[in-house]
């Protein structure tokens, strides 16, 4: 069964990936300007377009704010764990996300992790959320440029980031010093805990060291995506400063 891009950006990225699209469904109220590229991309690909009127689309779309573009393509990869492990050249910048379940929250993280450099997103088989057409648009796209993996056991995939010379951390808030004061050079893999109850005991337990985020205010806690970006950015700061 395919699956469904929707939302302009969200589509306009999939089609400079260049990967298989099959037909792309635009509703008739959509602005002609706001879809150009979309269709001038279409038209060199030899993509069917096909314009319904507003009923008919909502048929077909699966997200409220679908923007009036839904496109129908090939269903997602997801990388090889092991294999992925291996491409990557230099230094290595891994996330690893224990049992997010928002997919507005997986959204924005993996927007980041495009943006800050990460090499390779990991969850788990179970409990996660997966790439859906929510967490698509809500990444802008993002999902489609960086690799994502399943595996059976998050600790099991630490340790064997270990093996390969990857140091391992996370943000709790009791944590032994600030993000900002802890070394994040060199292969690195963070570790994203769920939005209710945080990192697992056992996932936790496998970090080589923990880091905090300092807070002023009432709030005890971050968005687990705004935490990761934190330390995304902060990593990108240290390797390339």
């Amino acid at each position: 069964m395919n699956r469904k891009i929707e939302g302009r950006n969200a589509v306009y990225e999939f089609l400079k990936t260049k990967k298989k699209v099959y037909e792309i469904f635009i509703s008739l109220n959509v602005k002609k300007e706001s879809i150009r590229e979309i269709e001038k991309i279409a038209k060199e690909r030899k993509i069917k377009l096909s314009f319904l009127e507003k009923e008919e689309i909502e048929k077909i779309a699966t997200i409220e704010n679908y923007q009036g573009v839904i496109a129908e393509v090939e269903n997602y990869n997801y990388s090889n764990f092991n294999i992925a492990i291996n491409k990557i050249e230099g230094n290595g910048f891994i996330l690893i996300c224990d049992n997010i379940q928002d997919p507005h929250n997986f959204g924005a993280i993996l927007r980041t992790a495009d943006a800050t450099g990460v090499d390779l997103v990991v969850i788990p088989k179970n409990r996660s959320v997966e790439i859906t057409p929510i967490v698509t648009k809500v990444s802008v796209g993002a999902s489609e440029y960086v690799p994502v993996c399943k595996v059976t056991n998050i600790a099991r995939a630490i340790d064997e980031l270990k093996e390969k010379g990857y140091w391992i951390t996370a943000a709790d808030m009791d944590g032994e010093k600030p993000y900002f004061e802890s070394d994040l050079k060199g292969n690195i893999a963070i570790v994203v805990g769920s939005e209710g109850s945080g990192i697992r005991r056992l996932v936790k337990d496998k970090c080589d060291f923990i880091v905090n985020i300092p807070m002023k205010g009432k709030i005890e806690s971050l968005n687990a995506s705004v935490a990761a970006s934190i330390l995304m950015y902060e990593v990108l700061r240290q390797n390339n400063g």
